[in-house]
C-alpha cells in the first residue's frame, strides 16, 4: 500500500556510538522520502513518471546568466560573505524596479547559498533557542518548521489574519504562499507588520514566487504600504530559482532591517556562509536583467493555463492558488487517496499533510513541468485510468 500512514518522526544522527557525546536532533523524516511508493506506481504508467511533486525548475539557465558564471570562474581567492558592491547594488535595483521597493541601502542586503539555507537557519542566526517560538503560516514550506527545531524553539501555525502570541520571536510570512498561492493583501500584511512589531517579533518574508502573481499582484513585507517606509524589524527573503531557473546554482538574497543584517552578516562570516564568486557574478545580471524573468513567467502562465481546466474537469477542484508556481487542490478525499490515483496515471504530486495538518484533503500540483510532460498530464487526466 503507498499510504504510509502517520509520519514517522526519525532522530538525526541515531547512528551515533552510545557515549559519545554527540546531540541527536528530533527532526520529521524528509517528506519527499515517504513518496516513494507512489512514484514507482507512477513509473510503471505506460509513457513513464511525471513528477508535478516538487517545485524544481525544469526550463534552461539563460544563456546570459551562464556567460556571467563562467566570467567569474577565474578569482582564486574567498568570496565576501556580504557579497560585492555590484551584487548588492543589483538586487537594491531589482527590488526598486520590479516590486516598487525603493531605497534599500545596500548594506541591507546579504546574499545567501539559496533561500532554504536562510529559512531553516534563520532562527538560530538570530540567537533563538528553547522558550522562544516561531509563528509559521498554517499551511507552509516543511523547513520553516525544520528551523525552529534547529534552533530548540517552538513552532505554532498561524493563519494569516491571526495575531502572534506574547513570547513569538520570529514570524513567517510567505505570499504567494507554497502550498496554497494564496496571496496576502496588503491589508493583512501591514497588519501583521504592526502587530509583530507591537511584541518585539522579527517579520521574515518569503518571497520567492513574488513575481508569480496571477489573480492579484503580490506586495513586498518590504513595500512602504506594508511596511509604512520603515524595514525596522522586517526581513524580506528572496530566490533566484524560480524566476531565474538558477536553482543549480544555490543563489538568493535577503534584504530588510539594516541591523538585523548587520547581525545576521557577523554570525555568517564566523560560519563561512559564503555564496561563491561566480554565482555572485551571475546573481548581478540575473537581477540586473527583467527580459528573461518575463519570459520564464510566460512560460509557467502557458503551464497554468492548461493544467487548471484539467484537474478541474478530472474532479480536482483548485481552490485559492491566486500565484506562484502550484495549484492547490482537492478531490474531497484523504490527500493519499489522491496522490494514489494520480499516480495510476502516471502523475506524482505531493500529499497536502506535508505542508500541515490544514491540507489532509488537499494535493500540491506543480507548474515545474516541461511543455511536452504537461501535455501528457492533461491527455491523461482526460482519458482516465488505463
Amino acid at each position: 500500500m503507498i499510504c504510509p500512514g502517520a509520519v514517522s518522526r526519525k532522530m538525526l544522527g541515531a547512528g551515533v556510538p552510545q557515549g559519545s557525546g554527540a546531540t541527536r536532533l528530533d527532526l520529521p523524516e524528509f517528506p519527499w522520502d515517504r513518496l516513494g511508493g507512489a512514484a514507482r506506481r507512477a513509473a510503471e504508467y505506460p509513457g513513464g513518471l511525471v513528477d508535478l511533486s516538487v517545485g524544481t525548475p525544469v526550463d534552461p539557465v539563460p544563456e546570459v546568466l551562464r556567460r556571467a558564471l563562467l566570467s567569474g570562474s577565474a578569482q582564486p581567492g574567498y568570496p565576501a560573505t556580504h557579497g560585492t558592491a555590484e551584487l548588492r547594488q543589483a538586487a537594491a535595483g531589482a527590488l526598486a524596479r520590479r516590486y516598487g521597493v525603493a531605497g534599500v541601502p545596500t548594506d541591507a542586503v546579504l546574499p545567501t547559498v539559496g533561500s532554504k539555507e536562510l529559512v531553516a537557519w534563520l532562527p538560530t542566526l538570530l540567537g533563538l533557542g528553547p522558550g522562544d517560538v516561531v509563528g509559521l503560516p498554517e499551511l507552509s514550506y516543511p523547513t520553516y518548521e525544520v528551523g525552529a527545531r534547529l534552533a530548540g524553539a517552538t513552532a505554532i501555525r498561524l493563519a494569516d489574519d491571526q495575531p502572534a502570541p506574547l513570547g513569538t520571536r520570529l514570524r513567517w510570512l510567505n505570499s504567494p504562499s507554497n502550498p496554497t498561492g494564496d496571496v496576502m493583501p496588503v491589508g493583512e500584511l501591514a497588519s501583521a507588520v504592526a502587530q509583530a512589531r507591537a511584541i518585539g517579533a522579527v517579520v521574515a518574508s518569503d518571497e520567492c514566487y513574488l513575481s508569480l502573481g496571477w489573480d492579484t499582484s503580490p506586495v513586498s513585507v518590504l513595500h512602504p504600504q506594508v511596511s509604512g517606509g520603515d524595514h525596522r524589524g522586517l526581513l524580506a527573503v528572496h530566490s533566484l530559482s524560480k524566476s531565474s531557473n538558477l536553482a543549480g546554482y544555490r543563489a538568493g538574497f535577503v534584504a530588510g532591517d539594516p541591523e538585523l543584517v548587520a547581525a545576521l552578516l557577523a554570525v555568517r562570516k564566523h560560519a563561512g556562509m559564503m555564496v561563491p564568486r561566480p554565482v555572485q557574478q551571475a546573481m548581478v545580471v540575473a537581477l540586473s536583467d527583467d527580459a528573461h524573468i518575463a519570459a520564464q513567467r510566460d512560460r509557467y502562465a502557458r503551464r497554468r493555463a492548461l493544467l487548471r481546466p484539467a484537474l478541474d474537469q478530472a474532479g480536482l477542484r483548485v481552490q485559492r492558488s491566486q500565484g506562484g508556481l502550484y495549484l492547490w487542490c482537492t478531490a474531497g478525499e484523504p490527500c493519499w487517496d489522491t496522490v494514489v490515483r494520480l499516480a495510476e496515471l502516471g502523475v506524482l504530486v505531493a500529499p497536502g499533510e506535508f505542508y500541515g495538518p490544514g491540507g489532509v484533503r488537499h494535493v500540491r500540483v506543480a507548474l515545474t513541468a516541461n511543455d511536452r510532460d504537461v501535455d501528457t498530464v492533461v491527455q491523461r487526466l482526460a482519458r482516465g485510468p488505463q
